[in-house]
């Protein structure tokens, strides 16, 4: 019998207490694994779907010649600039001029390119959005938190611009849930970009201490969960094969719940694939709207990260009808995040928007043809090892920040070798693996040049 079978017997009956304590224990400590297992699985199609509408914005710009020239009359003076070193005076950006980001460098914008590269990368190697460590990744060479979150968010919404193709998908787009999820998510953006810079005014380091500890619990979660999971399919078990099939479920149980809510306005939608189509509350989608604008804003991630999971798993919607909402969305709630919370402040470093932009277009398209000549088990490891490096970079970053705050009272040289220990992991792993995807893609040239 399934475990889910099990449990709601048991708890149905009134056998815990018949039990004993210790079988009671037991049950919790179930439950709560197996939550667990389900939030993991969340998160696994937010960054599967990120990255899917990643590699898709990324062709659609390599493939139009307009797209790339216009990149390249963005890149160009940038470039040249770097190299030049033009700025006399290095204007700090951001405000409190005595934490302020690295200034306008060469160094910073390889760098940036840097990141940019591994993103892509991970992205159309993994299958799984590498997004999400750009945050860290700029953090860790010295932008400081406010501005790398800013400035991951403007990337995502330039390259949203130069590559959508929501106009092949207009058919598929549902307008009434597109504004009800809009307008929750342009207010999710305000809160998460006031929480943002309230924190920043209030206190640099406490700013720097909240997205770290954010990050570092996500990354932790998911990095390890990923882990077990490679474990898990390299001893050749069941459980790990079962991912797959709960990702591609149907209607979910919670999503039958919501729908069942008469709370009006009522939305109607998938009007093409079931007689008399869906239903649900406006307010609930508009709840979600919220949820993904604030994750947006306060993290940088895009609001694409969790909707479509959100849609499919949470909402009940079909997939071809969350596929045109999405990617209508995303240009929105990004945008007005971006823009709206962030660059009108000063809090969006272009230079390392448009080095991530170059970087994340040629990472993404040779991960993704490097997928033809690797095993899917190796990449699903170096996927584990990349979020846990990811985890350990920020968290590492924690003790020094609590000793600047006077919240900790331990020695500056331990907390900065911590700090520099998880900066090494960090980028050691990076490297290893972007070398490791680099001599596949070559060593196998001639074979992938025959598939194309």
């Amino acid at each position: 019998m399934p475990y889910g079978v099990v449990c709601q017997t048991v708890v149905g009956n009134n056998v815990v207490g018949a039990l004993g304590p210790i079988a009671g224990r037991t049950l919790v400590v179930e439950e709560s694994m197996s939550f667990g297992r389900q939030v993991y699985e969340f998160l696994l199609s937010s960054s599967r779907a990120y990255a899917k509408w990643d590699l898709e914005v990324s062709t659609s710009i390599l493939k139009n010649r307009k797209k790339l020239l216009i990149l390249l009359a963005l890149a160009l003076p940038i470039m040249a600039g770097c190299l030049a070193e033009a700025y006399e005076y290095h204007e700090m950006l951001g405000g409190k001029s005595a934490y302020a980001p690295a200034f306008y460098t060469t160094t910073i914008f390889l760098a940036s390119i840097a990141v940019g590269l591994a993103a892509g990368l991970i992205t159309g190697c993994i299958g799984a959005g590498g997004g999400f460590i750009i945050t860290p990744a700029l953090m860790a060479v010295g932008v400081k938190g406010i501005l790398a979150v800013g400035t991951d968010l403007f990337h995502i919404f330039a390259k949203a611009i130069m590559g959508t193709t929501v106009h092949k998908k207009l058919g598929n787009v549902s307008a009434k849930l597109a504004v009800a999820f809009l307008v929750g998510s342009i207010g999710g953006t305000f809160i998460g970009g006031a929480i943002n810079k309230g924190l920043y005014n209030a206190d640099p380091l406490l700013s720097e201490l909240f997205i770290s500890t954010i990050y570092a619990v996500l990354l932790g979660f998911l990095g390890f969960y990923a882990l077990f999971d490679f474990l898990r399919a390299t001893r050749g078990t069941a459980a790990a094969q079962n991912t797959q099939a709960s990702s591609n479920a149907g209607m979910t149980s919670l999503s039958l719940k919501l729908q069942s809510l008469s709370l009006p306005p009522m939305i109607t939608f998938d009007e093409d694939l079931v007689p008399g189509g869906r239903r649900i509350s406006g307010w609930i989608v508009a709840a979600g709207g919220v949820f993904v604008g604030l994750l947006a804003a306060i993290m940088g991630v895009g609001g694409g990260f969790v909707t479509f999971p959100m849609f499919v798993y949470i909402f009940g919607v079909s997939s071809m009808t969350t596929v045109g909402t999405d990617i209508l969305q995303i240009i929105f709630t990004a945008g007005f995040a971006a823009v709206g919370q962030y660059a009108i402040y000063g809090y969006v470093f272009y230079t390392l928007a448009i080095g991530m932009l170059l970087g994340s277009l040629l990472g993404i398209q040779i991960g993704a043809l490097t997928t033809k000549a690797v095993k899917g088990v190796h990449i699903r490891g170096f996927y584990a090892v990349s979020i846990i490096a990811g985890f350990i970079n920020r968290a590492a970053t924690l003790p020094k920040k609590l000793v600047e705050m006077e919240v900790l009272h331990w020695s500056p040289t331990v907390v900065n070798v911590i700090e520099q220990v998880g900066n090494v992991v960090f980028w050691v792993v990076v490297a290893v693996f972007g070398l490791w995807v680099f001599s596949k893609f070559f060593l196998n040239l001639g074979k992938l040049r025959g598939e194309a």
